[in-house]
């Protein structure tokens, strides 16, 4: 007899309806088919004890065969253990099958039957109810990402013997629920540290609110313990809240990449990724012989932060340019493509040079002549080029540390960072991007327009200080967010004059 039951497969950030068809005949042989991994396959040794331990039997002297159809999509992970032990079971009938139909099952099985949580609950319950089933059964860790779907019945459970009582009657288990809008609205400003922490460096704090607010990527140069890292931690504290559709993406990808924790249902707060200099490649873009987000994708609707950018290698920093353009990462295998959403704001650090003291106020730099040119020819003029917000952080004064006056809370200046967004979405609603720092080159040259007085001081900039034709754009779009934050419709000269001063690395003669 062949009992069907369903089971999902994951590719990417989103997964795919898979039928889990057992048949037993005469033999004594078990075999797996439907392009199954290895884990897969070592499912029949869990699954024959964690049945054997719950009190039932696995079939003596047949021939179980068991295919994952479609059977031309590769199957990984041990997320099928659940699926398959009741297909033995409702095909060896110890196990009414009548209700399979209505529900997606997946879950890791241990030897004793207990579940264990599995990756990617999030896609496998969305595309559950995208085929009209009328819920899923997953491991209770992974229920609460799960029921973030509504019109679904996400079923939580611990152990094997809860999922057979299930299906067979006897039991009528608890349907986990979340209030999405609740939980939303408690937690989206939910973070432990605030930019009212950072004494002085007010000129950054303002460099911040304006990459904020127009989605800007920013690098911070200055020498060690100025407070770089400390700012930029502060970062998403003053970037707008995550609407509803950009939460469900991101927590996609946590999702998938198994990075959610048990009480996690909708992530609400801008990720924050700050991933060490030795990072390979591959592990920041995503990829491996089976797929998984890297820090890129982790990043999305949030923060990048690469402290010690020098520090990188090469190749991992120019596996930048394109994300960053694109704003998704495509990983190709000689059988299948995966895409990861990849929407951040760059955010890097570096000391001016080796030692760290070029162009400190108080201490010497002792590196060798033409060594800071060449310490900062690490970063390649294409990735500088997509950085539109250059910032020399100078060492606070003892006195502003040691001052008890109040600086200005996070949750203020988010208000205004909110308030230019919305300028921005209304500007841009019949086009395909959301924030200033998307601007194409047409969009530039329609949006960002300048009048004879602020032609004349862009021309004086660029020729006295030596700035790059590349830097022209960069200045147009960052002036446009300085009058957005101020409620122009227009650009004035005051707008492109701060704009300009955020063009530090692009000075001839800024590294001697």
């Amino acid at each position: 007899m062949v009992v069907k039951n369903f089971g999902c497969a994951v590719f990417g950030i989103n997964a795919t309806i898979v039928v889990v068809e057992t048949n037993i005949n005469s033999g004594k042989y078990f075999f797996m088919v439907g392009l199954p991994d290895n884990a897969v396959k070592e499912s029949h040794q869990r699954v024959s004890a964690a049945i054997k331990n719950i009190g039932l039997h696995m079939p003596r002297g047949r021939e179980i065969t068991v295919n994952l159809a479609p059977a031309d999509i590769r199957k990984e992970g041990s997320a099928y253990d659940m699926a398959i032990a009741l297909g033995i079971l409702a095909a060896s009938d110890q196990l009414s099958a009548q209700r399979f139909a209505e529900f997606v099952v997946m879950g890791e099985l241990s030897l004793d039957g207990e579940v264990r949580p599995i990756k990617g609950a999030l896609p496998i319950a969305l595309e559950a109810k995208k085929h009209g089933f009328k819920g899923v059964v997953v491991p209770s860790a992974n229920s609460r990402e799960a029921a973030i779907v509504e019109g679904l019945e996400v079923i939580g459970v611990d152990h094997l013997r809860q999922v057979v009582d299930f299906f067979d009657g006897r039991a009528d288990l608890q349907r986990t629920t979340v209030d999405i809008a609740a939980e939303f609205a408690a937690s989206t400003a939910n973070y432990l540290v605030d930019i009212s922490d950072v004494r002085g460096q007010e000129n950054i704090k303002r460099a911040f609110e304006i990459a904020a607010a127009g989605g800007h990527n920013v690098i911070l140069i200055g020498p060690p313990g100025a407070g770089k890292t400390m700012l930029a931690k502060r970062l998403p504290t003053i970037l707008p809240p995550l609407h509803i559709e950009e939460a469900l993406e991101t927590t996609k990808i946590h999702s998938v990449a198994g990075k959610l924790r048990k009480e996690d249902s909708l992530l609400s707060v801008r990720p924050f990724r700050s991933p060490h200099h030795t990072i390979s490649d591959v592990a920041l873009v995503g990829g491996g012989s089976f797929p998984q987000p890297g820090e890129i994708s982790l990043a999305h609707n949030g923060v990048l932060f690469l402290d010690e950018l020098p520090e990188f290698q090469r190749t991992v920093l120019e596996v930048l340019r394109q994300p960053l353009e694109d704003r998704v990462i495509t990983i190709s295998r000689a059988k299948f493509t995966v895409e990861y959403p990849a929407s951040f704001m760059l955010v890097a650090a570096m000391n001016p040079c080796p030692c760290g003291y070029y162009n400190h106020p108080e201490k010497e730099c002792v590196c060798p002549p033409g060594v800071v040119q060449k310490y900062l020819n690490k970063i390649s003029g294409p990735l500088l080029d997509r950085i539109d917000i250059h910032v020399e952080v100078t060492p606070v004064a003892f006195s502003e540390l040691s001052s008890e006056r109040l600086s200005e809370k996070s949750a203020d200046v988010r208000e205004r960072v909110v308030r230019a967004r919305k300028l921005q979405e209304q500007r841009y609603v019949e086009d395909p991007i959301h924030c200033n720092a998307q601007m194409s080159s047409q969009q530039v040259r329609r949006i960002c327009r300048i009048d004879a007085s602020g032609q004349a001081i862009l021309q004086k900039a660029m020729e006295r200080l030596g700035l790059s034709a590349r830097a022209y754009d960069r200045i147009l779009k960052v002036a446009r967010t300085i009058a957005d934050l101020g409620g122009s419709t227009d650009i004035r000269t005051e707008h492109l004059a701060e704009a300009i001063q955020y063009r530090s690395l692009d000075r001839e003669g800024w590294a001697g």
